[in-house]
């Protein structure tokens, strides 16, 4: 069901080209008529939340950080906590369903070819189907895999195993520690009698120096493990004040938006009234009789994000909530004219207009 180009001329084996328009109706027409039904799209805010779980283990030898290595301020205890890394903030587009229309092909007209998208929105009408490019180009990103050190007591030598008290062996270890700083530091200025002359070889012998410190450090310092997870949030743009998009705890992570334990990120939008807005019932008059594609005018809306007294995002987008419905003349498609069109997947919006 991926196909998302439909041909209306085929609909249409014994229609007799002439200059008659083609006709336009709100709403899905049943029966013996032919033609296709596709819908405008409406905003949505999509937040997309990056949070991380931080999970931290003390090192056996943590109570002799300081004495040793001089690393205040380490904790006995494990402990975990959240951290808010980022907030994105976009508009996407989801089908309107009360902007349904259909393309009715009479007699004697020039069907035009347009493209849906899976979700019946309209995206351009006589423009090559372009459908599978955009989803080949985008590609998830994947993150980066951190680095796991080795287990540090693969690097403990005798003696410190021997060792007949934990406080010794905190002492030799730290001693090894200060020792392989010592190795790295005559490597760098070339005073170690096996300095390698190839570069790329002293660059593995550093690299195994630093993962040996890394891990004995830990032993001290403790471990911390981090674990990245992403949200999506969807909104229903309106005029609002300070309402609440998300809540967030540094105890719990993204928590429901009604769970007080979080602290709240508030959502304003404000209308900038960029479109004229005809009263109600003269729009029910227009849609009656519709001659020509309909498409969306979107509004502007500005909008604030906040969250502890600071600003997430500040910025306008585009709101079809904001907007009108306006129509392309139906004698754009006519058997004399070959009009191109394409269209803003997001808002319904006109992107461009070509007539050959």
């Amino acid at each position: 069901m991926k196909k998302s180009i439909l041909y209306l001329a085929g609909l249409l084996l014994m229609a007799d080209y002439g200059y008659a328009q083609t006709e336009v109706t709100a709403g899905v027409m049943r029966g013996k008529d032919y033609g296709v039904t596709y819908c405008l799209p409406k905003t949505e805010i999509e937040l997309t939340i990056q949070v991380s779980k931080h999970s931290y283990q003390p090192g056996e030898f943590c109570k002799y950080a300081d004495r040793y290595l001089r690393l205040d301020k380490v904790s006995a205890s494990p402990y975990e906590y959240w951290t808010l890394d980022k907030v994105q903030t976009k508009v996407v587009g989801v089908p309107d369903n009360s902007k349904v229309y259909f393309v009715k092909l009479k007699d004697k007209s020039s069907a035009p070819l347009m493209e849906l998208t899976e979700e019946g929105v309209v995206r351009s009408i006589n423009h090559p189907y372009s459908g599978g490019k955009k989803a080949q180009q985008q590609t998830q990103e994947e993150a980066t895999p951190k680095k796991q050190l080795p287990d540090p007591k693969s690097f403990l030598t005798e003696e410190i195993l021997t060792a007949n008290s934990t406080a010794k062996m905190a002492e030799l270890v730290a001693q090894e520690i200060y020792d392989i700083r010592e190795s790295r530091n005559a490597l760098l200025r070339g005073e170690a009698d096996n300095t390698p002359k190839d570069g790329a070889q002293l660059q593995i012998m550093l690299d195994n120096l630093q993962l040996q410190e890394e891990a004995l450090t830990g032993m001290f310092a403790g471990r911390e493990k981090k674990e990245s997870k992403s949200y999506t949030i969807r909104i229903t743009p309106r005029e609002m004040k300070d309402e609440v998009a998300f809540r967030f705890s540094r105890k719990l992570g993204l928590v429901d938006k009604e769970d007080l334990a979080g602290e709240p990120a508030y959502l304003s939008i404000t209308d900038l009234k960029s479109i004229h807005i005809p009263p109600v019932v003269e729009s029910e008059k227009k849609e009656k009789s519709l001659e020509g594609v309909a498409y969306n005018v979107p509004g502007r809306g500005h909008v604030v994000l906040t969250y502890n007294n600071s600003t997430l995002y500040d910025g306008e987008q585009q709101f079809t909530q904001f907007g009108i419905v306006e129509y392309l003349a139906a004698v754009l498609f006519n058997k004399n004219a070959t009009t191109k069109v394409r269209f803003h997947v997001s808002t319904g919006a006109l992107e461009k207009v070509e007539t050959e």
